[in-house]
């Protein structure tokens, strides 16, 4: 870097490239000049830099490299409005206002890093608290060995240039909100989207607090009928103008062209007006009349709320620009809405009519349509959602619902609804003795039409028809008369259903009655069938099993005397004459099942008490199937605890039921699966009797929970199990509930997390009739 003669750090070079700075600096050293011929020249360079720094018309500041202020002129510190003395030692940074802190930044940097000029605009706060726009420019001072040794700061003052700038700015960005505004309310012909576009332009545009339009009414009465509103402030839409301040707003109208109060307790108004403004909560008010044909249409005021303000004459020419728009505006809307009746007026005459003949097309369709699904479905649902749908459509309803009754249990409920504009109902179940006005004259085959007199707290007010479902005893069909439901038909408070509308909604609940009548009976007729074809379906498989189950023991009988003929050895032959024995006594236990079966649904098998210790008893029953399920790999385990009081019962009854449980068990048990017998009494407190008997039987198998139902009917089987393979007549379980029942107890089946229990609870005496 080129090295600069020391005399030049004492030189004030030139500070910008703004030709005002160089004029400046040439007018301090012409100055100087004179100054130094009259004052016999003073004695040091630095006596002359330090006077020409001083008296300089623009503002200096000299600082150390970092922008920390070692000195400022007396045009610096007066436009901060601060000594030289405040100024020393601060950063020019800390003056800097946030929003040009960026580009002071950028220059600081620039000319620390290059050396180089720099200039930017850059607003400052002064001591005041006011912004002040500048033209800041910077270089460096060098020293003699060609060091950087600080900066030197020019500041121009460009205020005045910026509130002209701003000015013309605004003027322009009036003339484009006009003209935007103008266009926007003069594509409208609607009158309140006309005043609610000015109104929110208006707020936004002039940064206000609030915007009114008041109007008005044919009364005389003024109503702030517009308002755009700031958050935070409260709103006075449609509230009254009191009079007062009406009379007193024409006559400011009259002498001045418009209102406008720049602080209101300033305002000397009389105490009444200004607790008005104090109630809008104002600060500032500036109001213009809207005038059409020399009369005064409505107000356009702009409120400022959160604090005063002083009214410039271009807002208020602004503002007087727009309200004679917004009158050429309503005129217009006015003239398209005066138009707009006149047609409408041609046309009604011609529509009435029009409407009518349409209306009794339509009504004979929808009852076309209805009766036809009468004639064609047998789903009483899918008719009456028809019936509700066509009715709501065609005669232009709220809603419409069909409900059915429950004459046992005396309730009518909502099955079928069709709604779009009110709360929907479907699913209500109503209790007729709670609404007797209502349902007495619906049971007799009354309509009725009404309002309610208090709003129902879902739907509120509105007018409905209510019209009973049932067949007209005086129609062709011939029927028994009987209210089967109704319907309710729904719509505003101010309808009136016509008689005709009547006379179609009864026509409609006639065919209605008749499609459900005819459902039902459809219905009553299928399930009879599906009834009859199961019972026929479980008399083949009885047929198929009992055949089956007879025909093996005679099978192996007929074996068994084929080959005792042929045996040679006495061992043989006693085989054989036990394999005639055991099938003859099965097939003898077939027949006995049957038979008791039999007897015991004519209620007339007879019971032998006596009196059984189980610990003693039990063991013997359950032997055998110790046997059966070791075969199968299965576990049997029994608890019946030794101190078990006696019971009275009949033990070929309770043998048979024992016996029947676990053969169950050992037959759906999976292999491996566990098996479990418990007996336990529960003691009968507060009654002089003996316990009751518990058997609670458990087996590692599974039963879904639909079947749980059907599993003590007869000839029930187990699904997806083999019959063939189990054996049996599937009348086991049946025999077993029938001899619990005989004995007064009850049997319960559960089928949990893949096991099966069977609880067998045995009362503590007999009833003397048993």
């Amino acid at each position: 870097m080129e090295s600069k003669p020391e005399d030049q750090y004492w030189d004030i070079p030139p500070l910008s490239v703004v030709s005002a700075p160089k004029t400046a600096i040439a007018t301090a050293r012409d100055e100087n000049v004179n100054r130094e011929t009259l004052n016999q020249q003073p004695e040091t360079a630095e006596g002359q830099y330090q006077e020409l720094f001083d008296h300089a018309p623009a503002g200096y500041f000299v600082t150390d490299q970092t922008g920390v202020v070692r000195e400022a002129n007396q045009a610096a510190t007066a436009l901060f409005g601060v000594a030289d003395s405040q100024l020393q030692g601060k950063s020019l940074a800390a003056f800097v206002a946030a929003e040009t802190s960026k580009q002071f930044s950028l220059i600081l940097s620039q000319v620390q890093q290059d050396a180089t000029e720099q200039s930017a605009e850059i607003c400052f706060n002064t001591a005041k608290g006011n912004l002040l726009h500048t033209i800041l420019s910077v270089n460096a001072i060098w020293d003699s060995a060609g060091q950087i040794t600080g900066l030197r700061w020019l500041i121009q003052d460009i205020s005045d240039r910026k509130q002209t700038e701003a000015r013309l700015q605004q003027q322009v960005e009036q003339g484009k909100w006009l003209s935007a505004i103008a266009r926007r309310i003069r594509q409208s012909l609607n009158p309140q989207e006309i005043l609610d576009t000015t109104a929110t332009a208006t707020k936004s545009f002039f940064q206000a607090d609030r915007v009114l339009i008041s109007r008005s009414h044919s009364n005389g009465n003024w109503v702030n009928i517009t308002e755009a509103l700031e958050p935070g402030w409260v709103s006075v839409l449609d509230l009254a103008v009191e009079q007062e301040w009406v009379t007193e707003r024409l006559h400011s109208y009259q002498q001045r062209g418009a209102y406008a109060i720049h602080d209101i307790e300033q305002s000397g108004l009389p105490a009444k007006s200004l607790e008005l403004l104090r109630r809008y909560q104002l600060k500032a008010l500036l109001s213009i009349p809207i005038i059409q044909d020399g009369q005064v249409l409505a107000f356009l005021s702009v409120h400022q709320c959160s604090a005063t303000r002083n009214w410039q004459a271009s807002e208020i020419d602004s503002l007087q620009q727009l309200a004679d728009h917004l009158a050429t505006a309503l005129h217009q809307s006015e003239l398209y809405q005066q138009i707009q009746q006149l047609n409408a007026n041609l046309e009604k005459e011609v529509q009435r009519r029009t409407i009518e003949v349409q209306r009794a097309v339509a009504f004979e369709s929808m009852l076309k349509r209805i009766t036809d699904k009468v004639r064609d479905s047998l789903d009483e649902s899918q008719i009456l959602e028809t019936a509700v749908r066509e009715l709501t459509l065609v005669l232009g309803l709220s809603g419409c619902n069909a409900a059915l009754y429950d004459l046992d249990q005396g309730t009518s409920t909502i099955h079928y609804e069709y709604t779009d504009s009110i709360p929907a109902y479907q699913g209500r179940v109503a209790q007729m003795n709670h609404f007797p006005e209502i349902y007495s004259q619906l049971r007799q085959g009354y309509y009725f039409q009404f309002c309610s007199l208090s709003p129902n707290p879902v739907r509120g007010q509105v007018a409905m028809l209510a019209c009973p479902i049932f067949v007209d005893p005086e129609s062709p069909q011939g029927v028994e008369q009987a209210v089967l439901g109704d319907l309710w038909l729904i719509n505003h408070k101010d309808y009136v259903f016509s008689e005709f509308e009547i006379r179609l909604v009864r026509q409609v609940a006639n065919q209605c009655a008749i499609a459900i009548r005819q459902a039902r009976l459809y219905q009553a007729a299928q399930v009879q069938v599906r009834e009859l074809e199961r019972l026929n379906r479980l008399k083949d498989e009885f047929l198929s099993t009992v055949s089956h189950e007879l025909r093996t023991p005679i099978s192996n009988v007929k074996m068994a005397i084929h080959m005792l003929k042929a045996a040679t050895t006495e061992e043989k032959r006693q085989r054989y004459l036990d394999i005639l024995d055991a099938e003859s006594t099965r097939e003898a236990e077939l027949i006995n099942d049957l038979l008791d079966l039999q007897r015991l649904e004519d209620t007339c098998y007879p019971l032998a008490f006596e009196v059984i210790r189980l610990q003693d008893w039990l063991p013997g029953i359950v032997e055998p199937f110790h046997t059966r399920t070791a075969t199968h790999e299965q576990t049997l385990e029994v608890s019946c605890p030794p101190d078990l009081l006696p019971m009275t019962t009949d033990s070929i009854v309770l043998r048979r039921i024992i016996a029947e449980l676990l053969n169950n068990a050992c037959k759906y048990t999976v292999p491996s699966g566990e098996i479990y017998l418990k007996v336990h009494q529960e003691p009968n407190f507060g009654l002089n009797l003996a316990p009751t008997t518990i058997f609670f039987l458990r087996n590692q198998a599974a039963i879904p929970s639909s079947e749980l139902p059907h599993i003590f009917e007869k000839f029930y089987r187990v699904p997806n199990a083999d019959p063939w393979k189990q054996g049996g007549t599937g009348l086991g379980l049946a025999l077993v509930q029938k001899l619990v029942e005989q004995c007064g107890g009850t049997i319960k089946v559960e089928s949990i997390g893949g096991w099966t229990s069977f609880t067998v609870r045995l009362p503590a005496q007999l009833q003397a009739e048993i």
